[in-house]
């Protein structure tokens, strides 16, 4: 069993910060790969970020500049560092992770919300 703990989430106001957390725990034998997708009311989900357990990353376009997505392979946690946030940053943040518990499996967290309002 493995699970997945967000954790960040809030109410900020335009230009402000916040840093997602999403630790993932349980029977794993390694993480290839995580990511934060975003799901606004009204939208489908949708990659912000998404990094391997090397390092790589890729970034949505509207992320670009101001969001950052970093990995712990010590504690298996991945961060969203998102700065300059505005109200289209809003929206349900679930992580994701593609990785391995006896074979190839993917899970996702249960959301956290975030929300741009002055």
């Amino acid at each position: 069993q493995v699970q997945l703990e967000e954790s960040g989430g809030g109410l900020v106001r335009p230009g402000g910060s916040l840093r997602l957390s999403c630790a993932a725990s349980g029977d794993i034998d390694s993480i290839n790969s995580m990511a934060w997708y975003r799901q606004a009311p009204g939208s489908q989900r949708a990659m912000v970020a998404s990094i391997t357990a090397s390092g790589a990353s890729k970034y949505a376009d509207s992320a670009k500049g101001r969001f950052t997505i970093s990995f712990d392979n010590a504690k298996n946690t991945v961060y969203l560092q998102m700065n300059s946030l505005k109200r289209e940053d809003a929206g349900v943040y679930f992580c994701y992770a593609d990785l391995i518990s006896g074979w190839a499996l993917e899970y996702w967290g249960q959301g956290t919300q975030v929300t741009v309002s002055s």
